[in-house]
């Protein structure tokens, strides 16, 4: 990348971290498997005056969703599910389900609830809301959330939660709208029931050691706690404040393996050790000579879309810089560059986080764009953009 860009691009970071828009962050710039930029602005520890670095590890909230998508589909590979499998085959908790609208309405589902609705969030199950599926999920993070202190006993794990999410009704028919929600939580426990190991340790079996991740996980051991980043609540023109609490049961301090992985938001992991699971999709799931999917499982993992009519629920209803966008497999997809907010190619896809984690894969430019923040409530937000705008105007 020409220096001029590269300087513009730190300029970006070092103005956002003044302006008090982000507490610190790491770019990173991959084409045709090499690296083009690597830049770090502000700090991982404010209080401590301790500056972000490659090696800093960040809480990757909803970037921990491709993950999980590309698990359910190594086991799709290998003929263990059918994405069509209804999800009560693995988890009886989806037996018997309804579906209970905000006007009082209860019916049955036309079909039960399948796995590859989980990856398309067209399953009805969501996060929030002001209808009966909303208000029970959020009680029941609630619930989890005030018990993650209470040690081993008192906690739930990936299975019974998912069991507990599909006793909630449903907030509208399978397959028939699209909601952000907690299906890959579900997708997680489906993991763990068909696999016959902890989601975690599947992980770690068929991605992270084959894959050299070797920061990722759902915790972070003793040795490597000074590397994790201090999380923080940004306000522009302000100190950004620090924040300590847990959210949707994953525990801030990351100090202990939790008793529920969750397959949405449980994951932490470097920039480095991201850019390998990217770089791995885009060479058509080989990572240094090893197979890790199929090329043909990843056009299909990265290049699904939804129907005409769930894309009118996701564009009236998603999140607005999503304009030009489709969803599948837990990701975005670019299905028409010319109504997007940002630059951007066709075939593009990833995903971002609560903290403002941010992944993007560009087949058609050879490209992957890794950045690292730890800001509540970010997303992908207005810093993301300017650098999404510099980096794919190469």
């Amino acid at each position: 990348m020409e220096k001029t860009k590269t300087e513009r691009l730190q300029w970006i970071m070092d103005d956002a971290v003044a302006r008090g828009e982000i507490p610190g962050a790491t770019l990173l710039v991959r084409k045709d498997g090499k690296e083009e930029v690597y830049l770090e602005s502000g700090y991982a520890d404010i209080e401590a005056k301790k500056p972000v670095a490659r090696d800093s590890i960040y809480r990757l909230y909803s970037m921990s969703k491709p993950i999980t998508a590309v698990a359910v589909m190594l086991l799709a590979e290998r003929g263990q599910i059918d994405l069509a499998d209804p999800v009560c085959r693995y988890l009886p908790g989806f037996c018997g389900q309804l579906v209970a609208y905000a006007d009082g309405r209860v019916e049955k589902p036309w079909r039960d609830v399948n796995i590859q609705d989980l990856l398309n969030m067209t399953s009805g199950l969501v996060y929030e809301g002001n209808h009966p599926a909303g208000r029970q999920t959020e009680a029941l993070f609630e619930e989890i959330t005030q018990r993650l202190d209470e040690g081993e006993g008192g906690r739930y794990g990936t299975v019974e939660i998912a069991n507990r999410l599909g006793r909630i009704p449903l907030a509208f028919q399978p397959e028939r709208s699209w909601c952000y929600g907690t299906s890959a939580d579900v997708a997680g426990a489906v993991v763990e029931v068909v696999s016959g190991m902890r989601f975690g340790d599947f992980l770690e079996k068929e991605l992270f050691a084959p894959l050299e991740m070797c920061d990722t996980g759902f915790w972070v051991p003793e040795e490597k706690k000074d590397r994790l980043v201090k999380t923080y609540v940004c306000t522009e023109g302000e100190t950004p404040a620090l924040y300590t609490k847990n959210h949707l049961d994953i525990c801030n301090r990351m100090d202990r393996r939790p008793a529920f992985e969750s397959g949405g938001a449980g994951l932490v992991s470097t920039i480095d050790d991201y850019s390998h699971f990217a770089q791995m999709l885009l060479n058509g799931g080989s990572y240094k000579g090893k197979q890790i999917l199929g090329s043909s499982v990843v056009k299909f993992l990265t290049g699904h879309v939804l129907s005409e009519c769930q894309q009118k629920v996701f564009e009236r209803e998603g999140m607005p810089w999503l304009e030009g966008f489709s969803y599948g497999n837990f990701m975005r997809v670019m299905t028409d560059p010319r109504r997007a907010c940002t630059l951007g190619s066709q075939g593009e896809y990833g995903w971002d986080g609560w903290l403002g984690c941010y992944f993007a894969n560009a087949p058609k430019d050879r490209m992957t764009v890794l950045m690292m923040t730890q800001k509540t409530d970010a997303g992908t937000f207005r810093m993301t953009r300017l650098l999404r705008n510099v980096i794919y105007n190469l």
